[in-house]
C-alpha cells in the first residue's frame, strides 16, 4: 500500500533567477534529484515519493531553463558547471550539509560535476544514463536539430508549445504527460540550453571523475544510443566503490520500476551507514 508523505514547493534566487523545487517527506537523510536535459523535476516525482515513503528526505530541482526555473537565453547559464553550482546553491538555502544527489542523463553529469567541485558535501551519487566520451556523435544527431530549430524556425517551436499546452494533463497516463511537458519548450531558452552545453563543459573529463571517491550507483541501458550502457560502464569503472546495474531499457524504471527503485533505496541506506564514507577525492596521480 503506497505510503502518503508531505510534498512542498519551494524557490530561492541565484545569481538573479529563480529556481523552483519540489520537496518530499523530511528528514536528515537527504536526497536531491536532478532532471535529464530539457525534461523538468516531474520525471523524478514517481522516485521522489517512493524515496519519501522509505523515509529519505527528497528535493527534486528544476534547473535553469527547464520546468518553472527560470528561462535566461544566455548560453553561459546552461554548463554542468553551472548547473553544478545552482544545485550548490540549493544546498546552501536549505542548509543541508551532507546529501545524496542522483541525475539522469544530463542530471548524472551535473552529478558528477558536484562530486568534483564540492565532494564533501556528498555522500553518494546515484547516476543514471551518463553522457560521456561514448554518447558524442548520438548527441549531436539528437540535439543538433534541436539548437536549429530555435535559431532558424523559432514560430515552429512556439507553435508546438502552444499545442502541448492545450492538451490537459489529467487525460493523460503520468509519462505521455512528461513527454508533452518536454515538448512545451521555449525557442529562446531551448536554444541557449543546447548551445551551452555543446560547447560549455558536458561533463568533468575524465581525471576529474578518476579521482572522485565517492560511493556510487551507475545504471546502464542497453540498445540506447544516446545513453550507451558503454558509458554507464566505463563511468562504473573510473569510480571506486561503484555499483553498475544495468537496466532491461529506458522504460524499466518508467514503467516498471520495483527493481531499480529497490537498488536505490538499499543504496541510499548503505550511504547513510556508512559516516564518514566516501567525502574526499583522491589526489592526481
Amino acid at each position: 500500500m503506497p505510503v502518503l508523505v508531505s510534498e512542498r514547493i519551494g524557490d530561492l534566487n541565484h545569481d538573479g533567477h529563480r529556481l523552483e523545487y519540489t520537496e518530499y517527506g523530511s528528514g536528515t537523510r537527504v536526497v536531491v534529484l536532478l532532471h535529464g536535459q530539457l525534461m523538468s523535476r516531474r520525471m523524478h516525482e514517481p522516485l521522489a515519493r517512493h524515496l519519501a515513503g522509505e523515509g529519505f528526505h527528497v528535493y527534486a530541482l528544476d534547473l535553469l531553463g527547464h520546468g518553472r526555473s527560470d528561462r535566461p537565453a544566455d548560453p553561459a547559464y546552461f554548463s554542468v558547471t553551472a548547473f553544478a553550482e545552482q544545485v550548490v546553491a540549493l544546498l546552501d538555502h536549505l542548509g543541508a550539509e551532507q546529501v545524496v544527489v542522483g541525475g539522469t542523463s544530463m542530471g548524472a553529469n551535473v552529478a558528477l560535476g558536484i562530486a568534483v567541485a564540492d565532494p564533501d558535501r556528498l555522500r553518494g551519487l546515484i547516476c543514471e544514463m551518463p553522457v560521456l566520451d561514448n554518447a558524442v556523435e548520438a548527441g549531436i544527431v539528437a540535439f543538433g536539430p534541436l539548437l536549429l530549430a530555435s535559431r532558424v524556425v523559432p514560430f515552429a517551436v512556439d507553435a508546438l508549445r502552444r499545442a502541448t499546452r492545450a492538451v490537459p494533463r489529467s487525460m493523460l497516463p503520468f509519462w505521455p504527460g512528461i513527454v508533452l511537458d518536454t515538448l512545451g519548450q521555449h525557442p529562446e531558452s531551448m536554444g541557449a540550453t543546447v548551445h551551452g552545453l555543446f560547447f560549455g563543459r558536458v561533463a568533468p573529463p575524465r581525471p576529474m571523475r578518476r579521482r572522485i571517491r565517492l560511493p556510487a550507483l551507475i545504471v546502464g541501458h542497453s540498445r540506447d544510443p544516446v545513453h550507451p550502457a558503454a558509458d554507464a560502464a566505463m563511468l562504473a569503472d573510473e569510480l571506486d566503490g561503484s555499483r553498475f546495474v544495468e537496466a532491461e531499457s529506458i522504460l524499466e524504471w518508467r514503467y516498471r520500476p520495483d527493481r531499480l527503485d529497490g537498488e536505490a533505496v538499499a543504496f541510499l541506506r548503505i550511504c547513510w551507514q556508512e559516516v564518514g564514507a566516501g567525502r574526499t577525492v583522491r589526489s592526481a596521480t
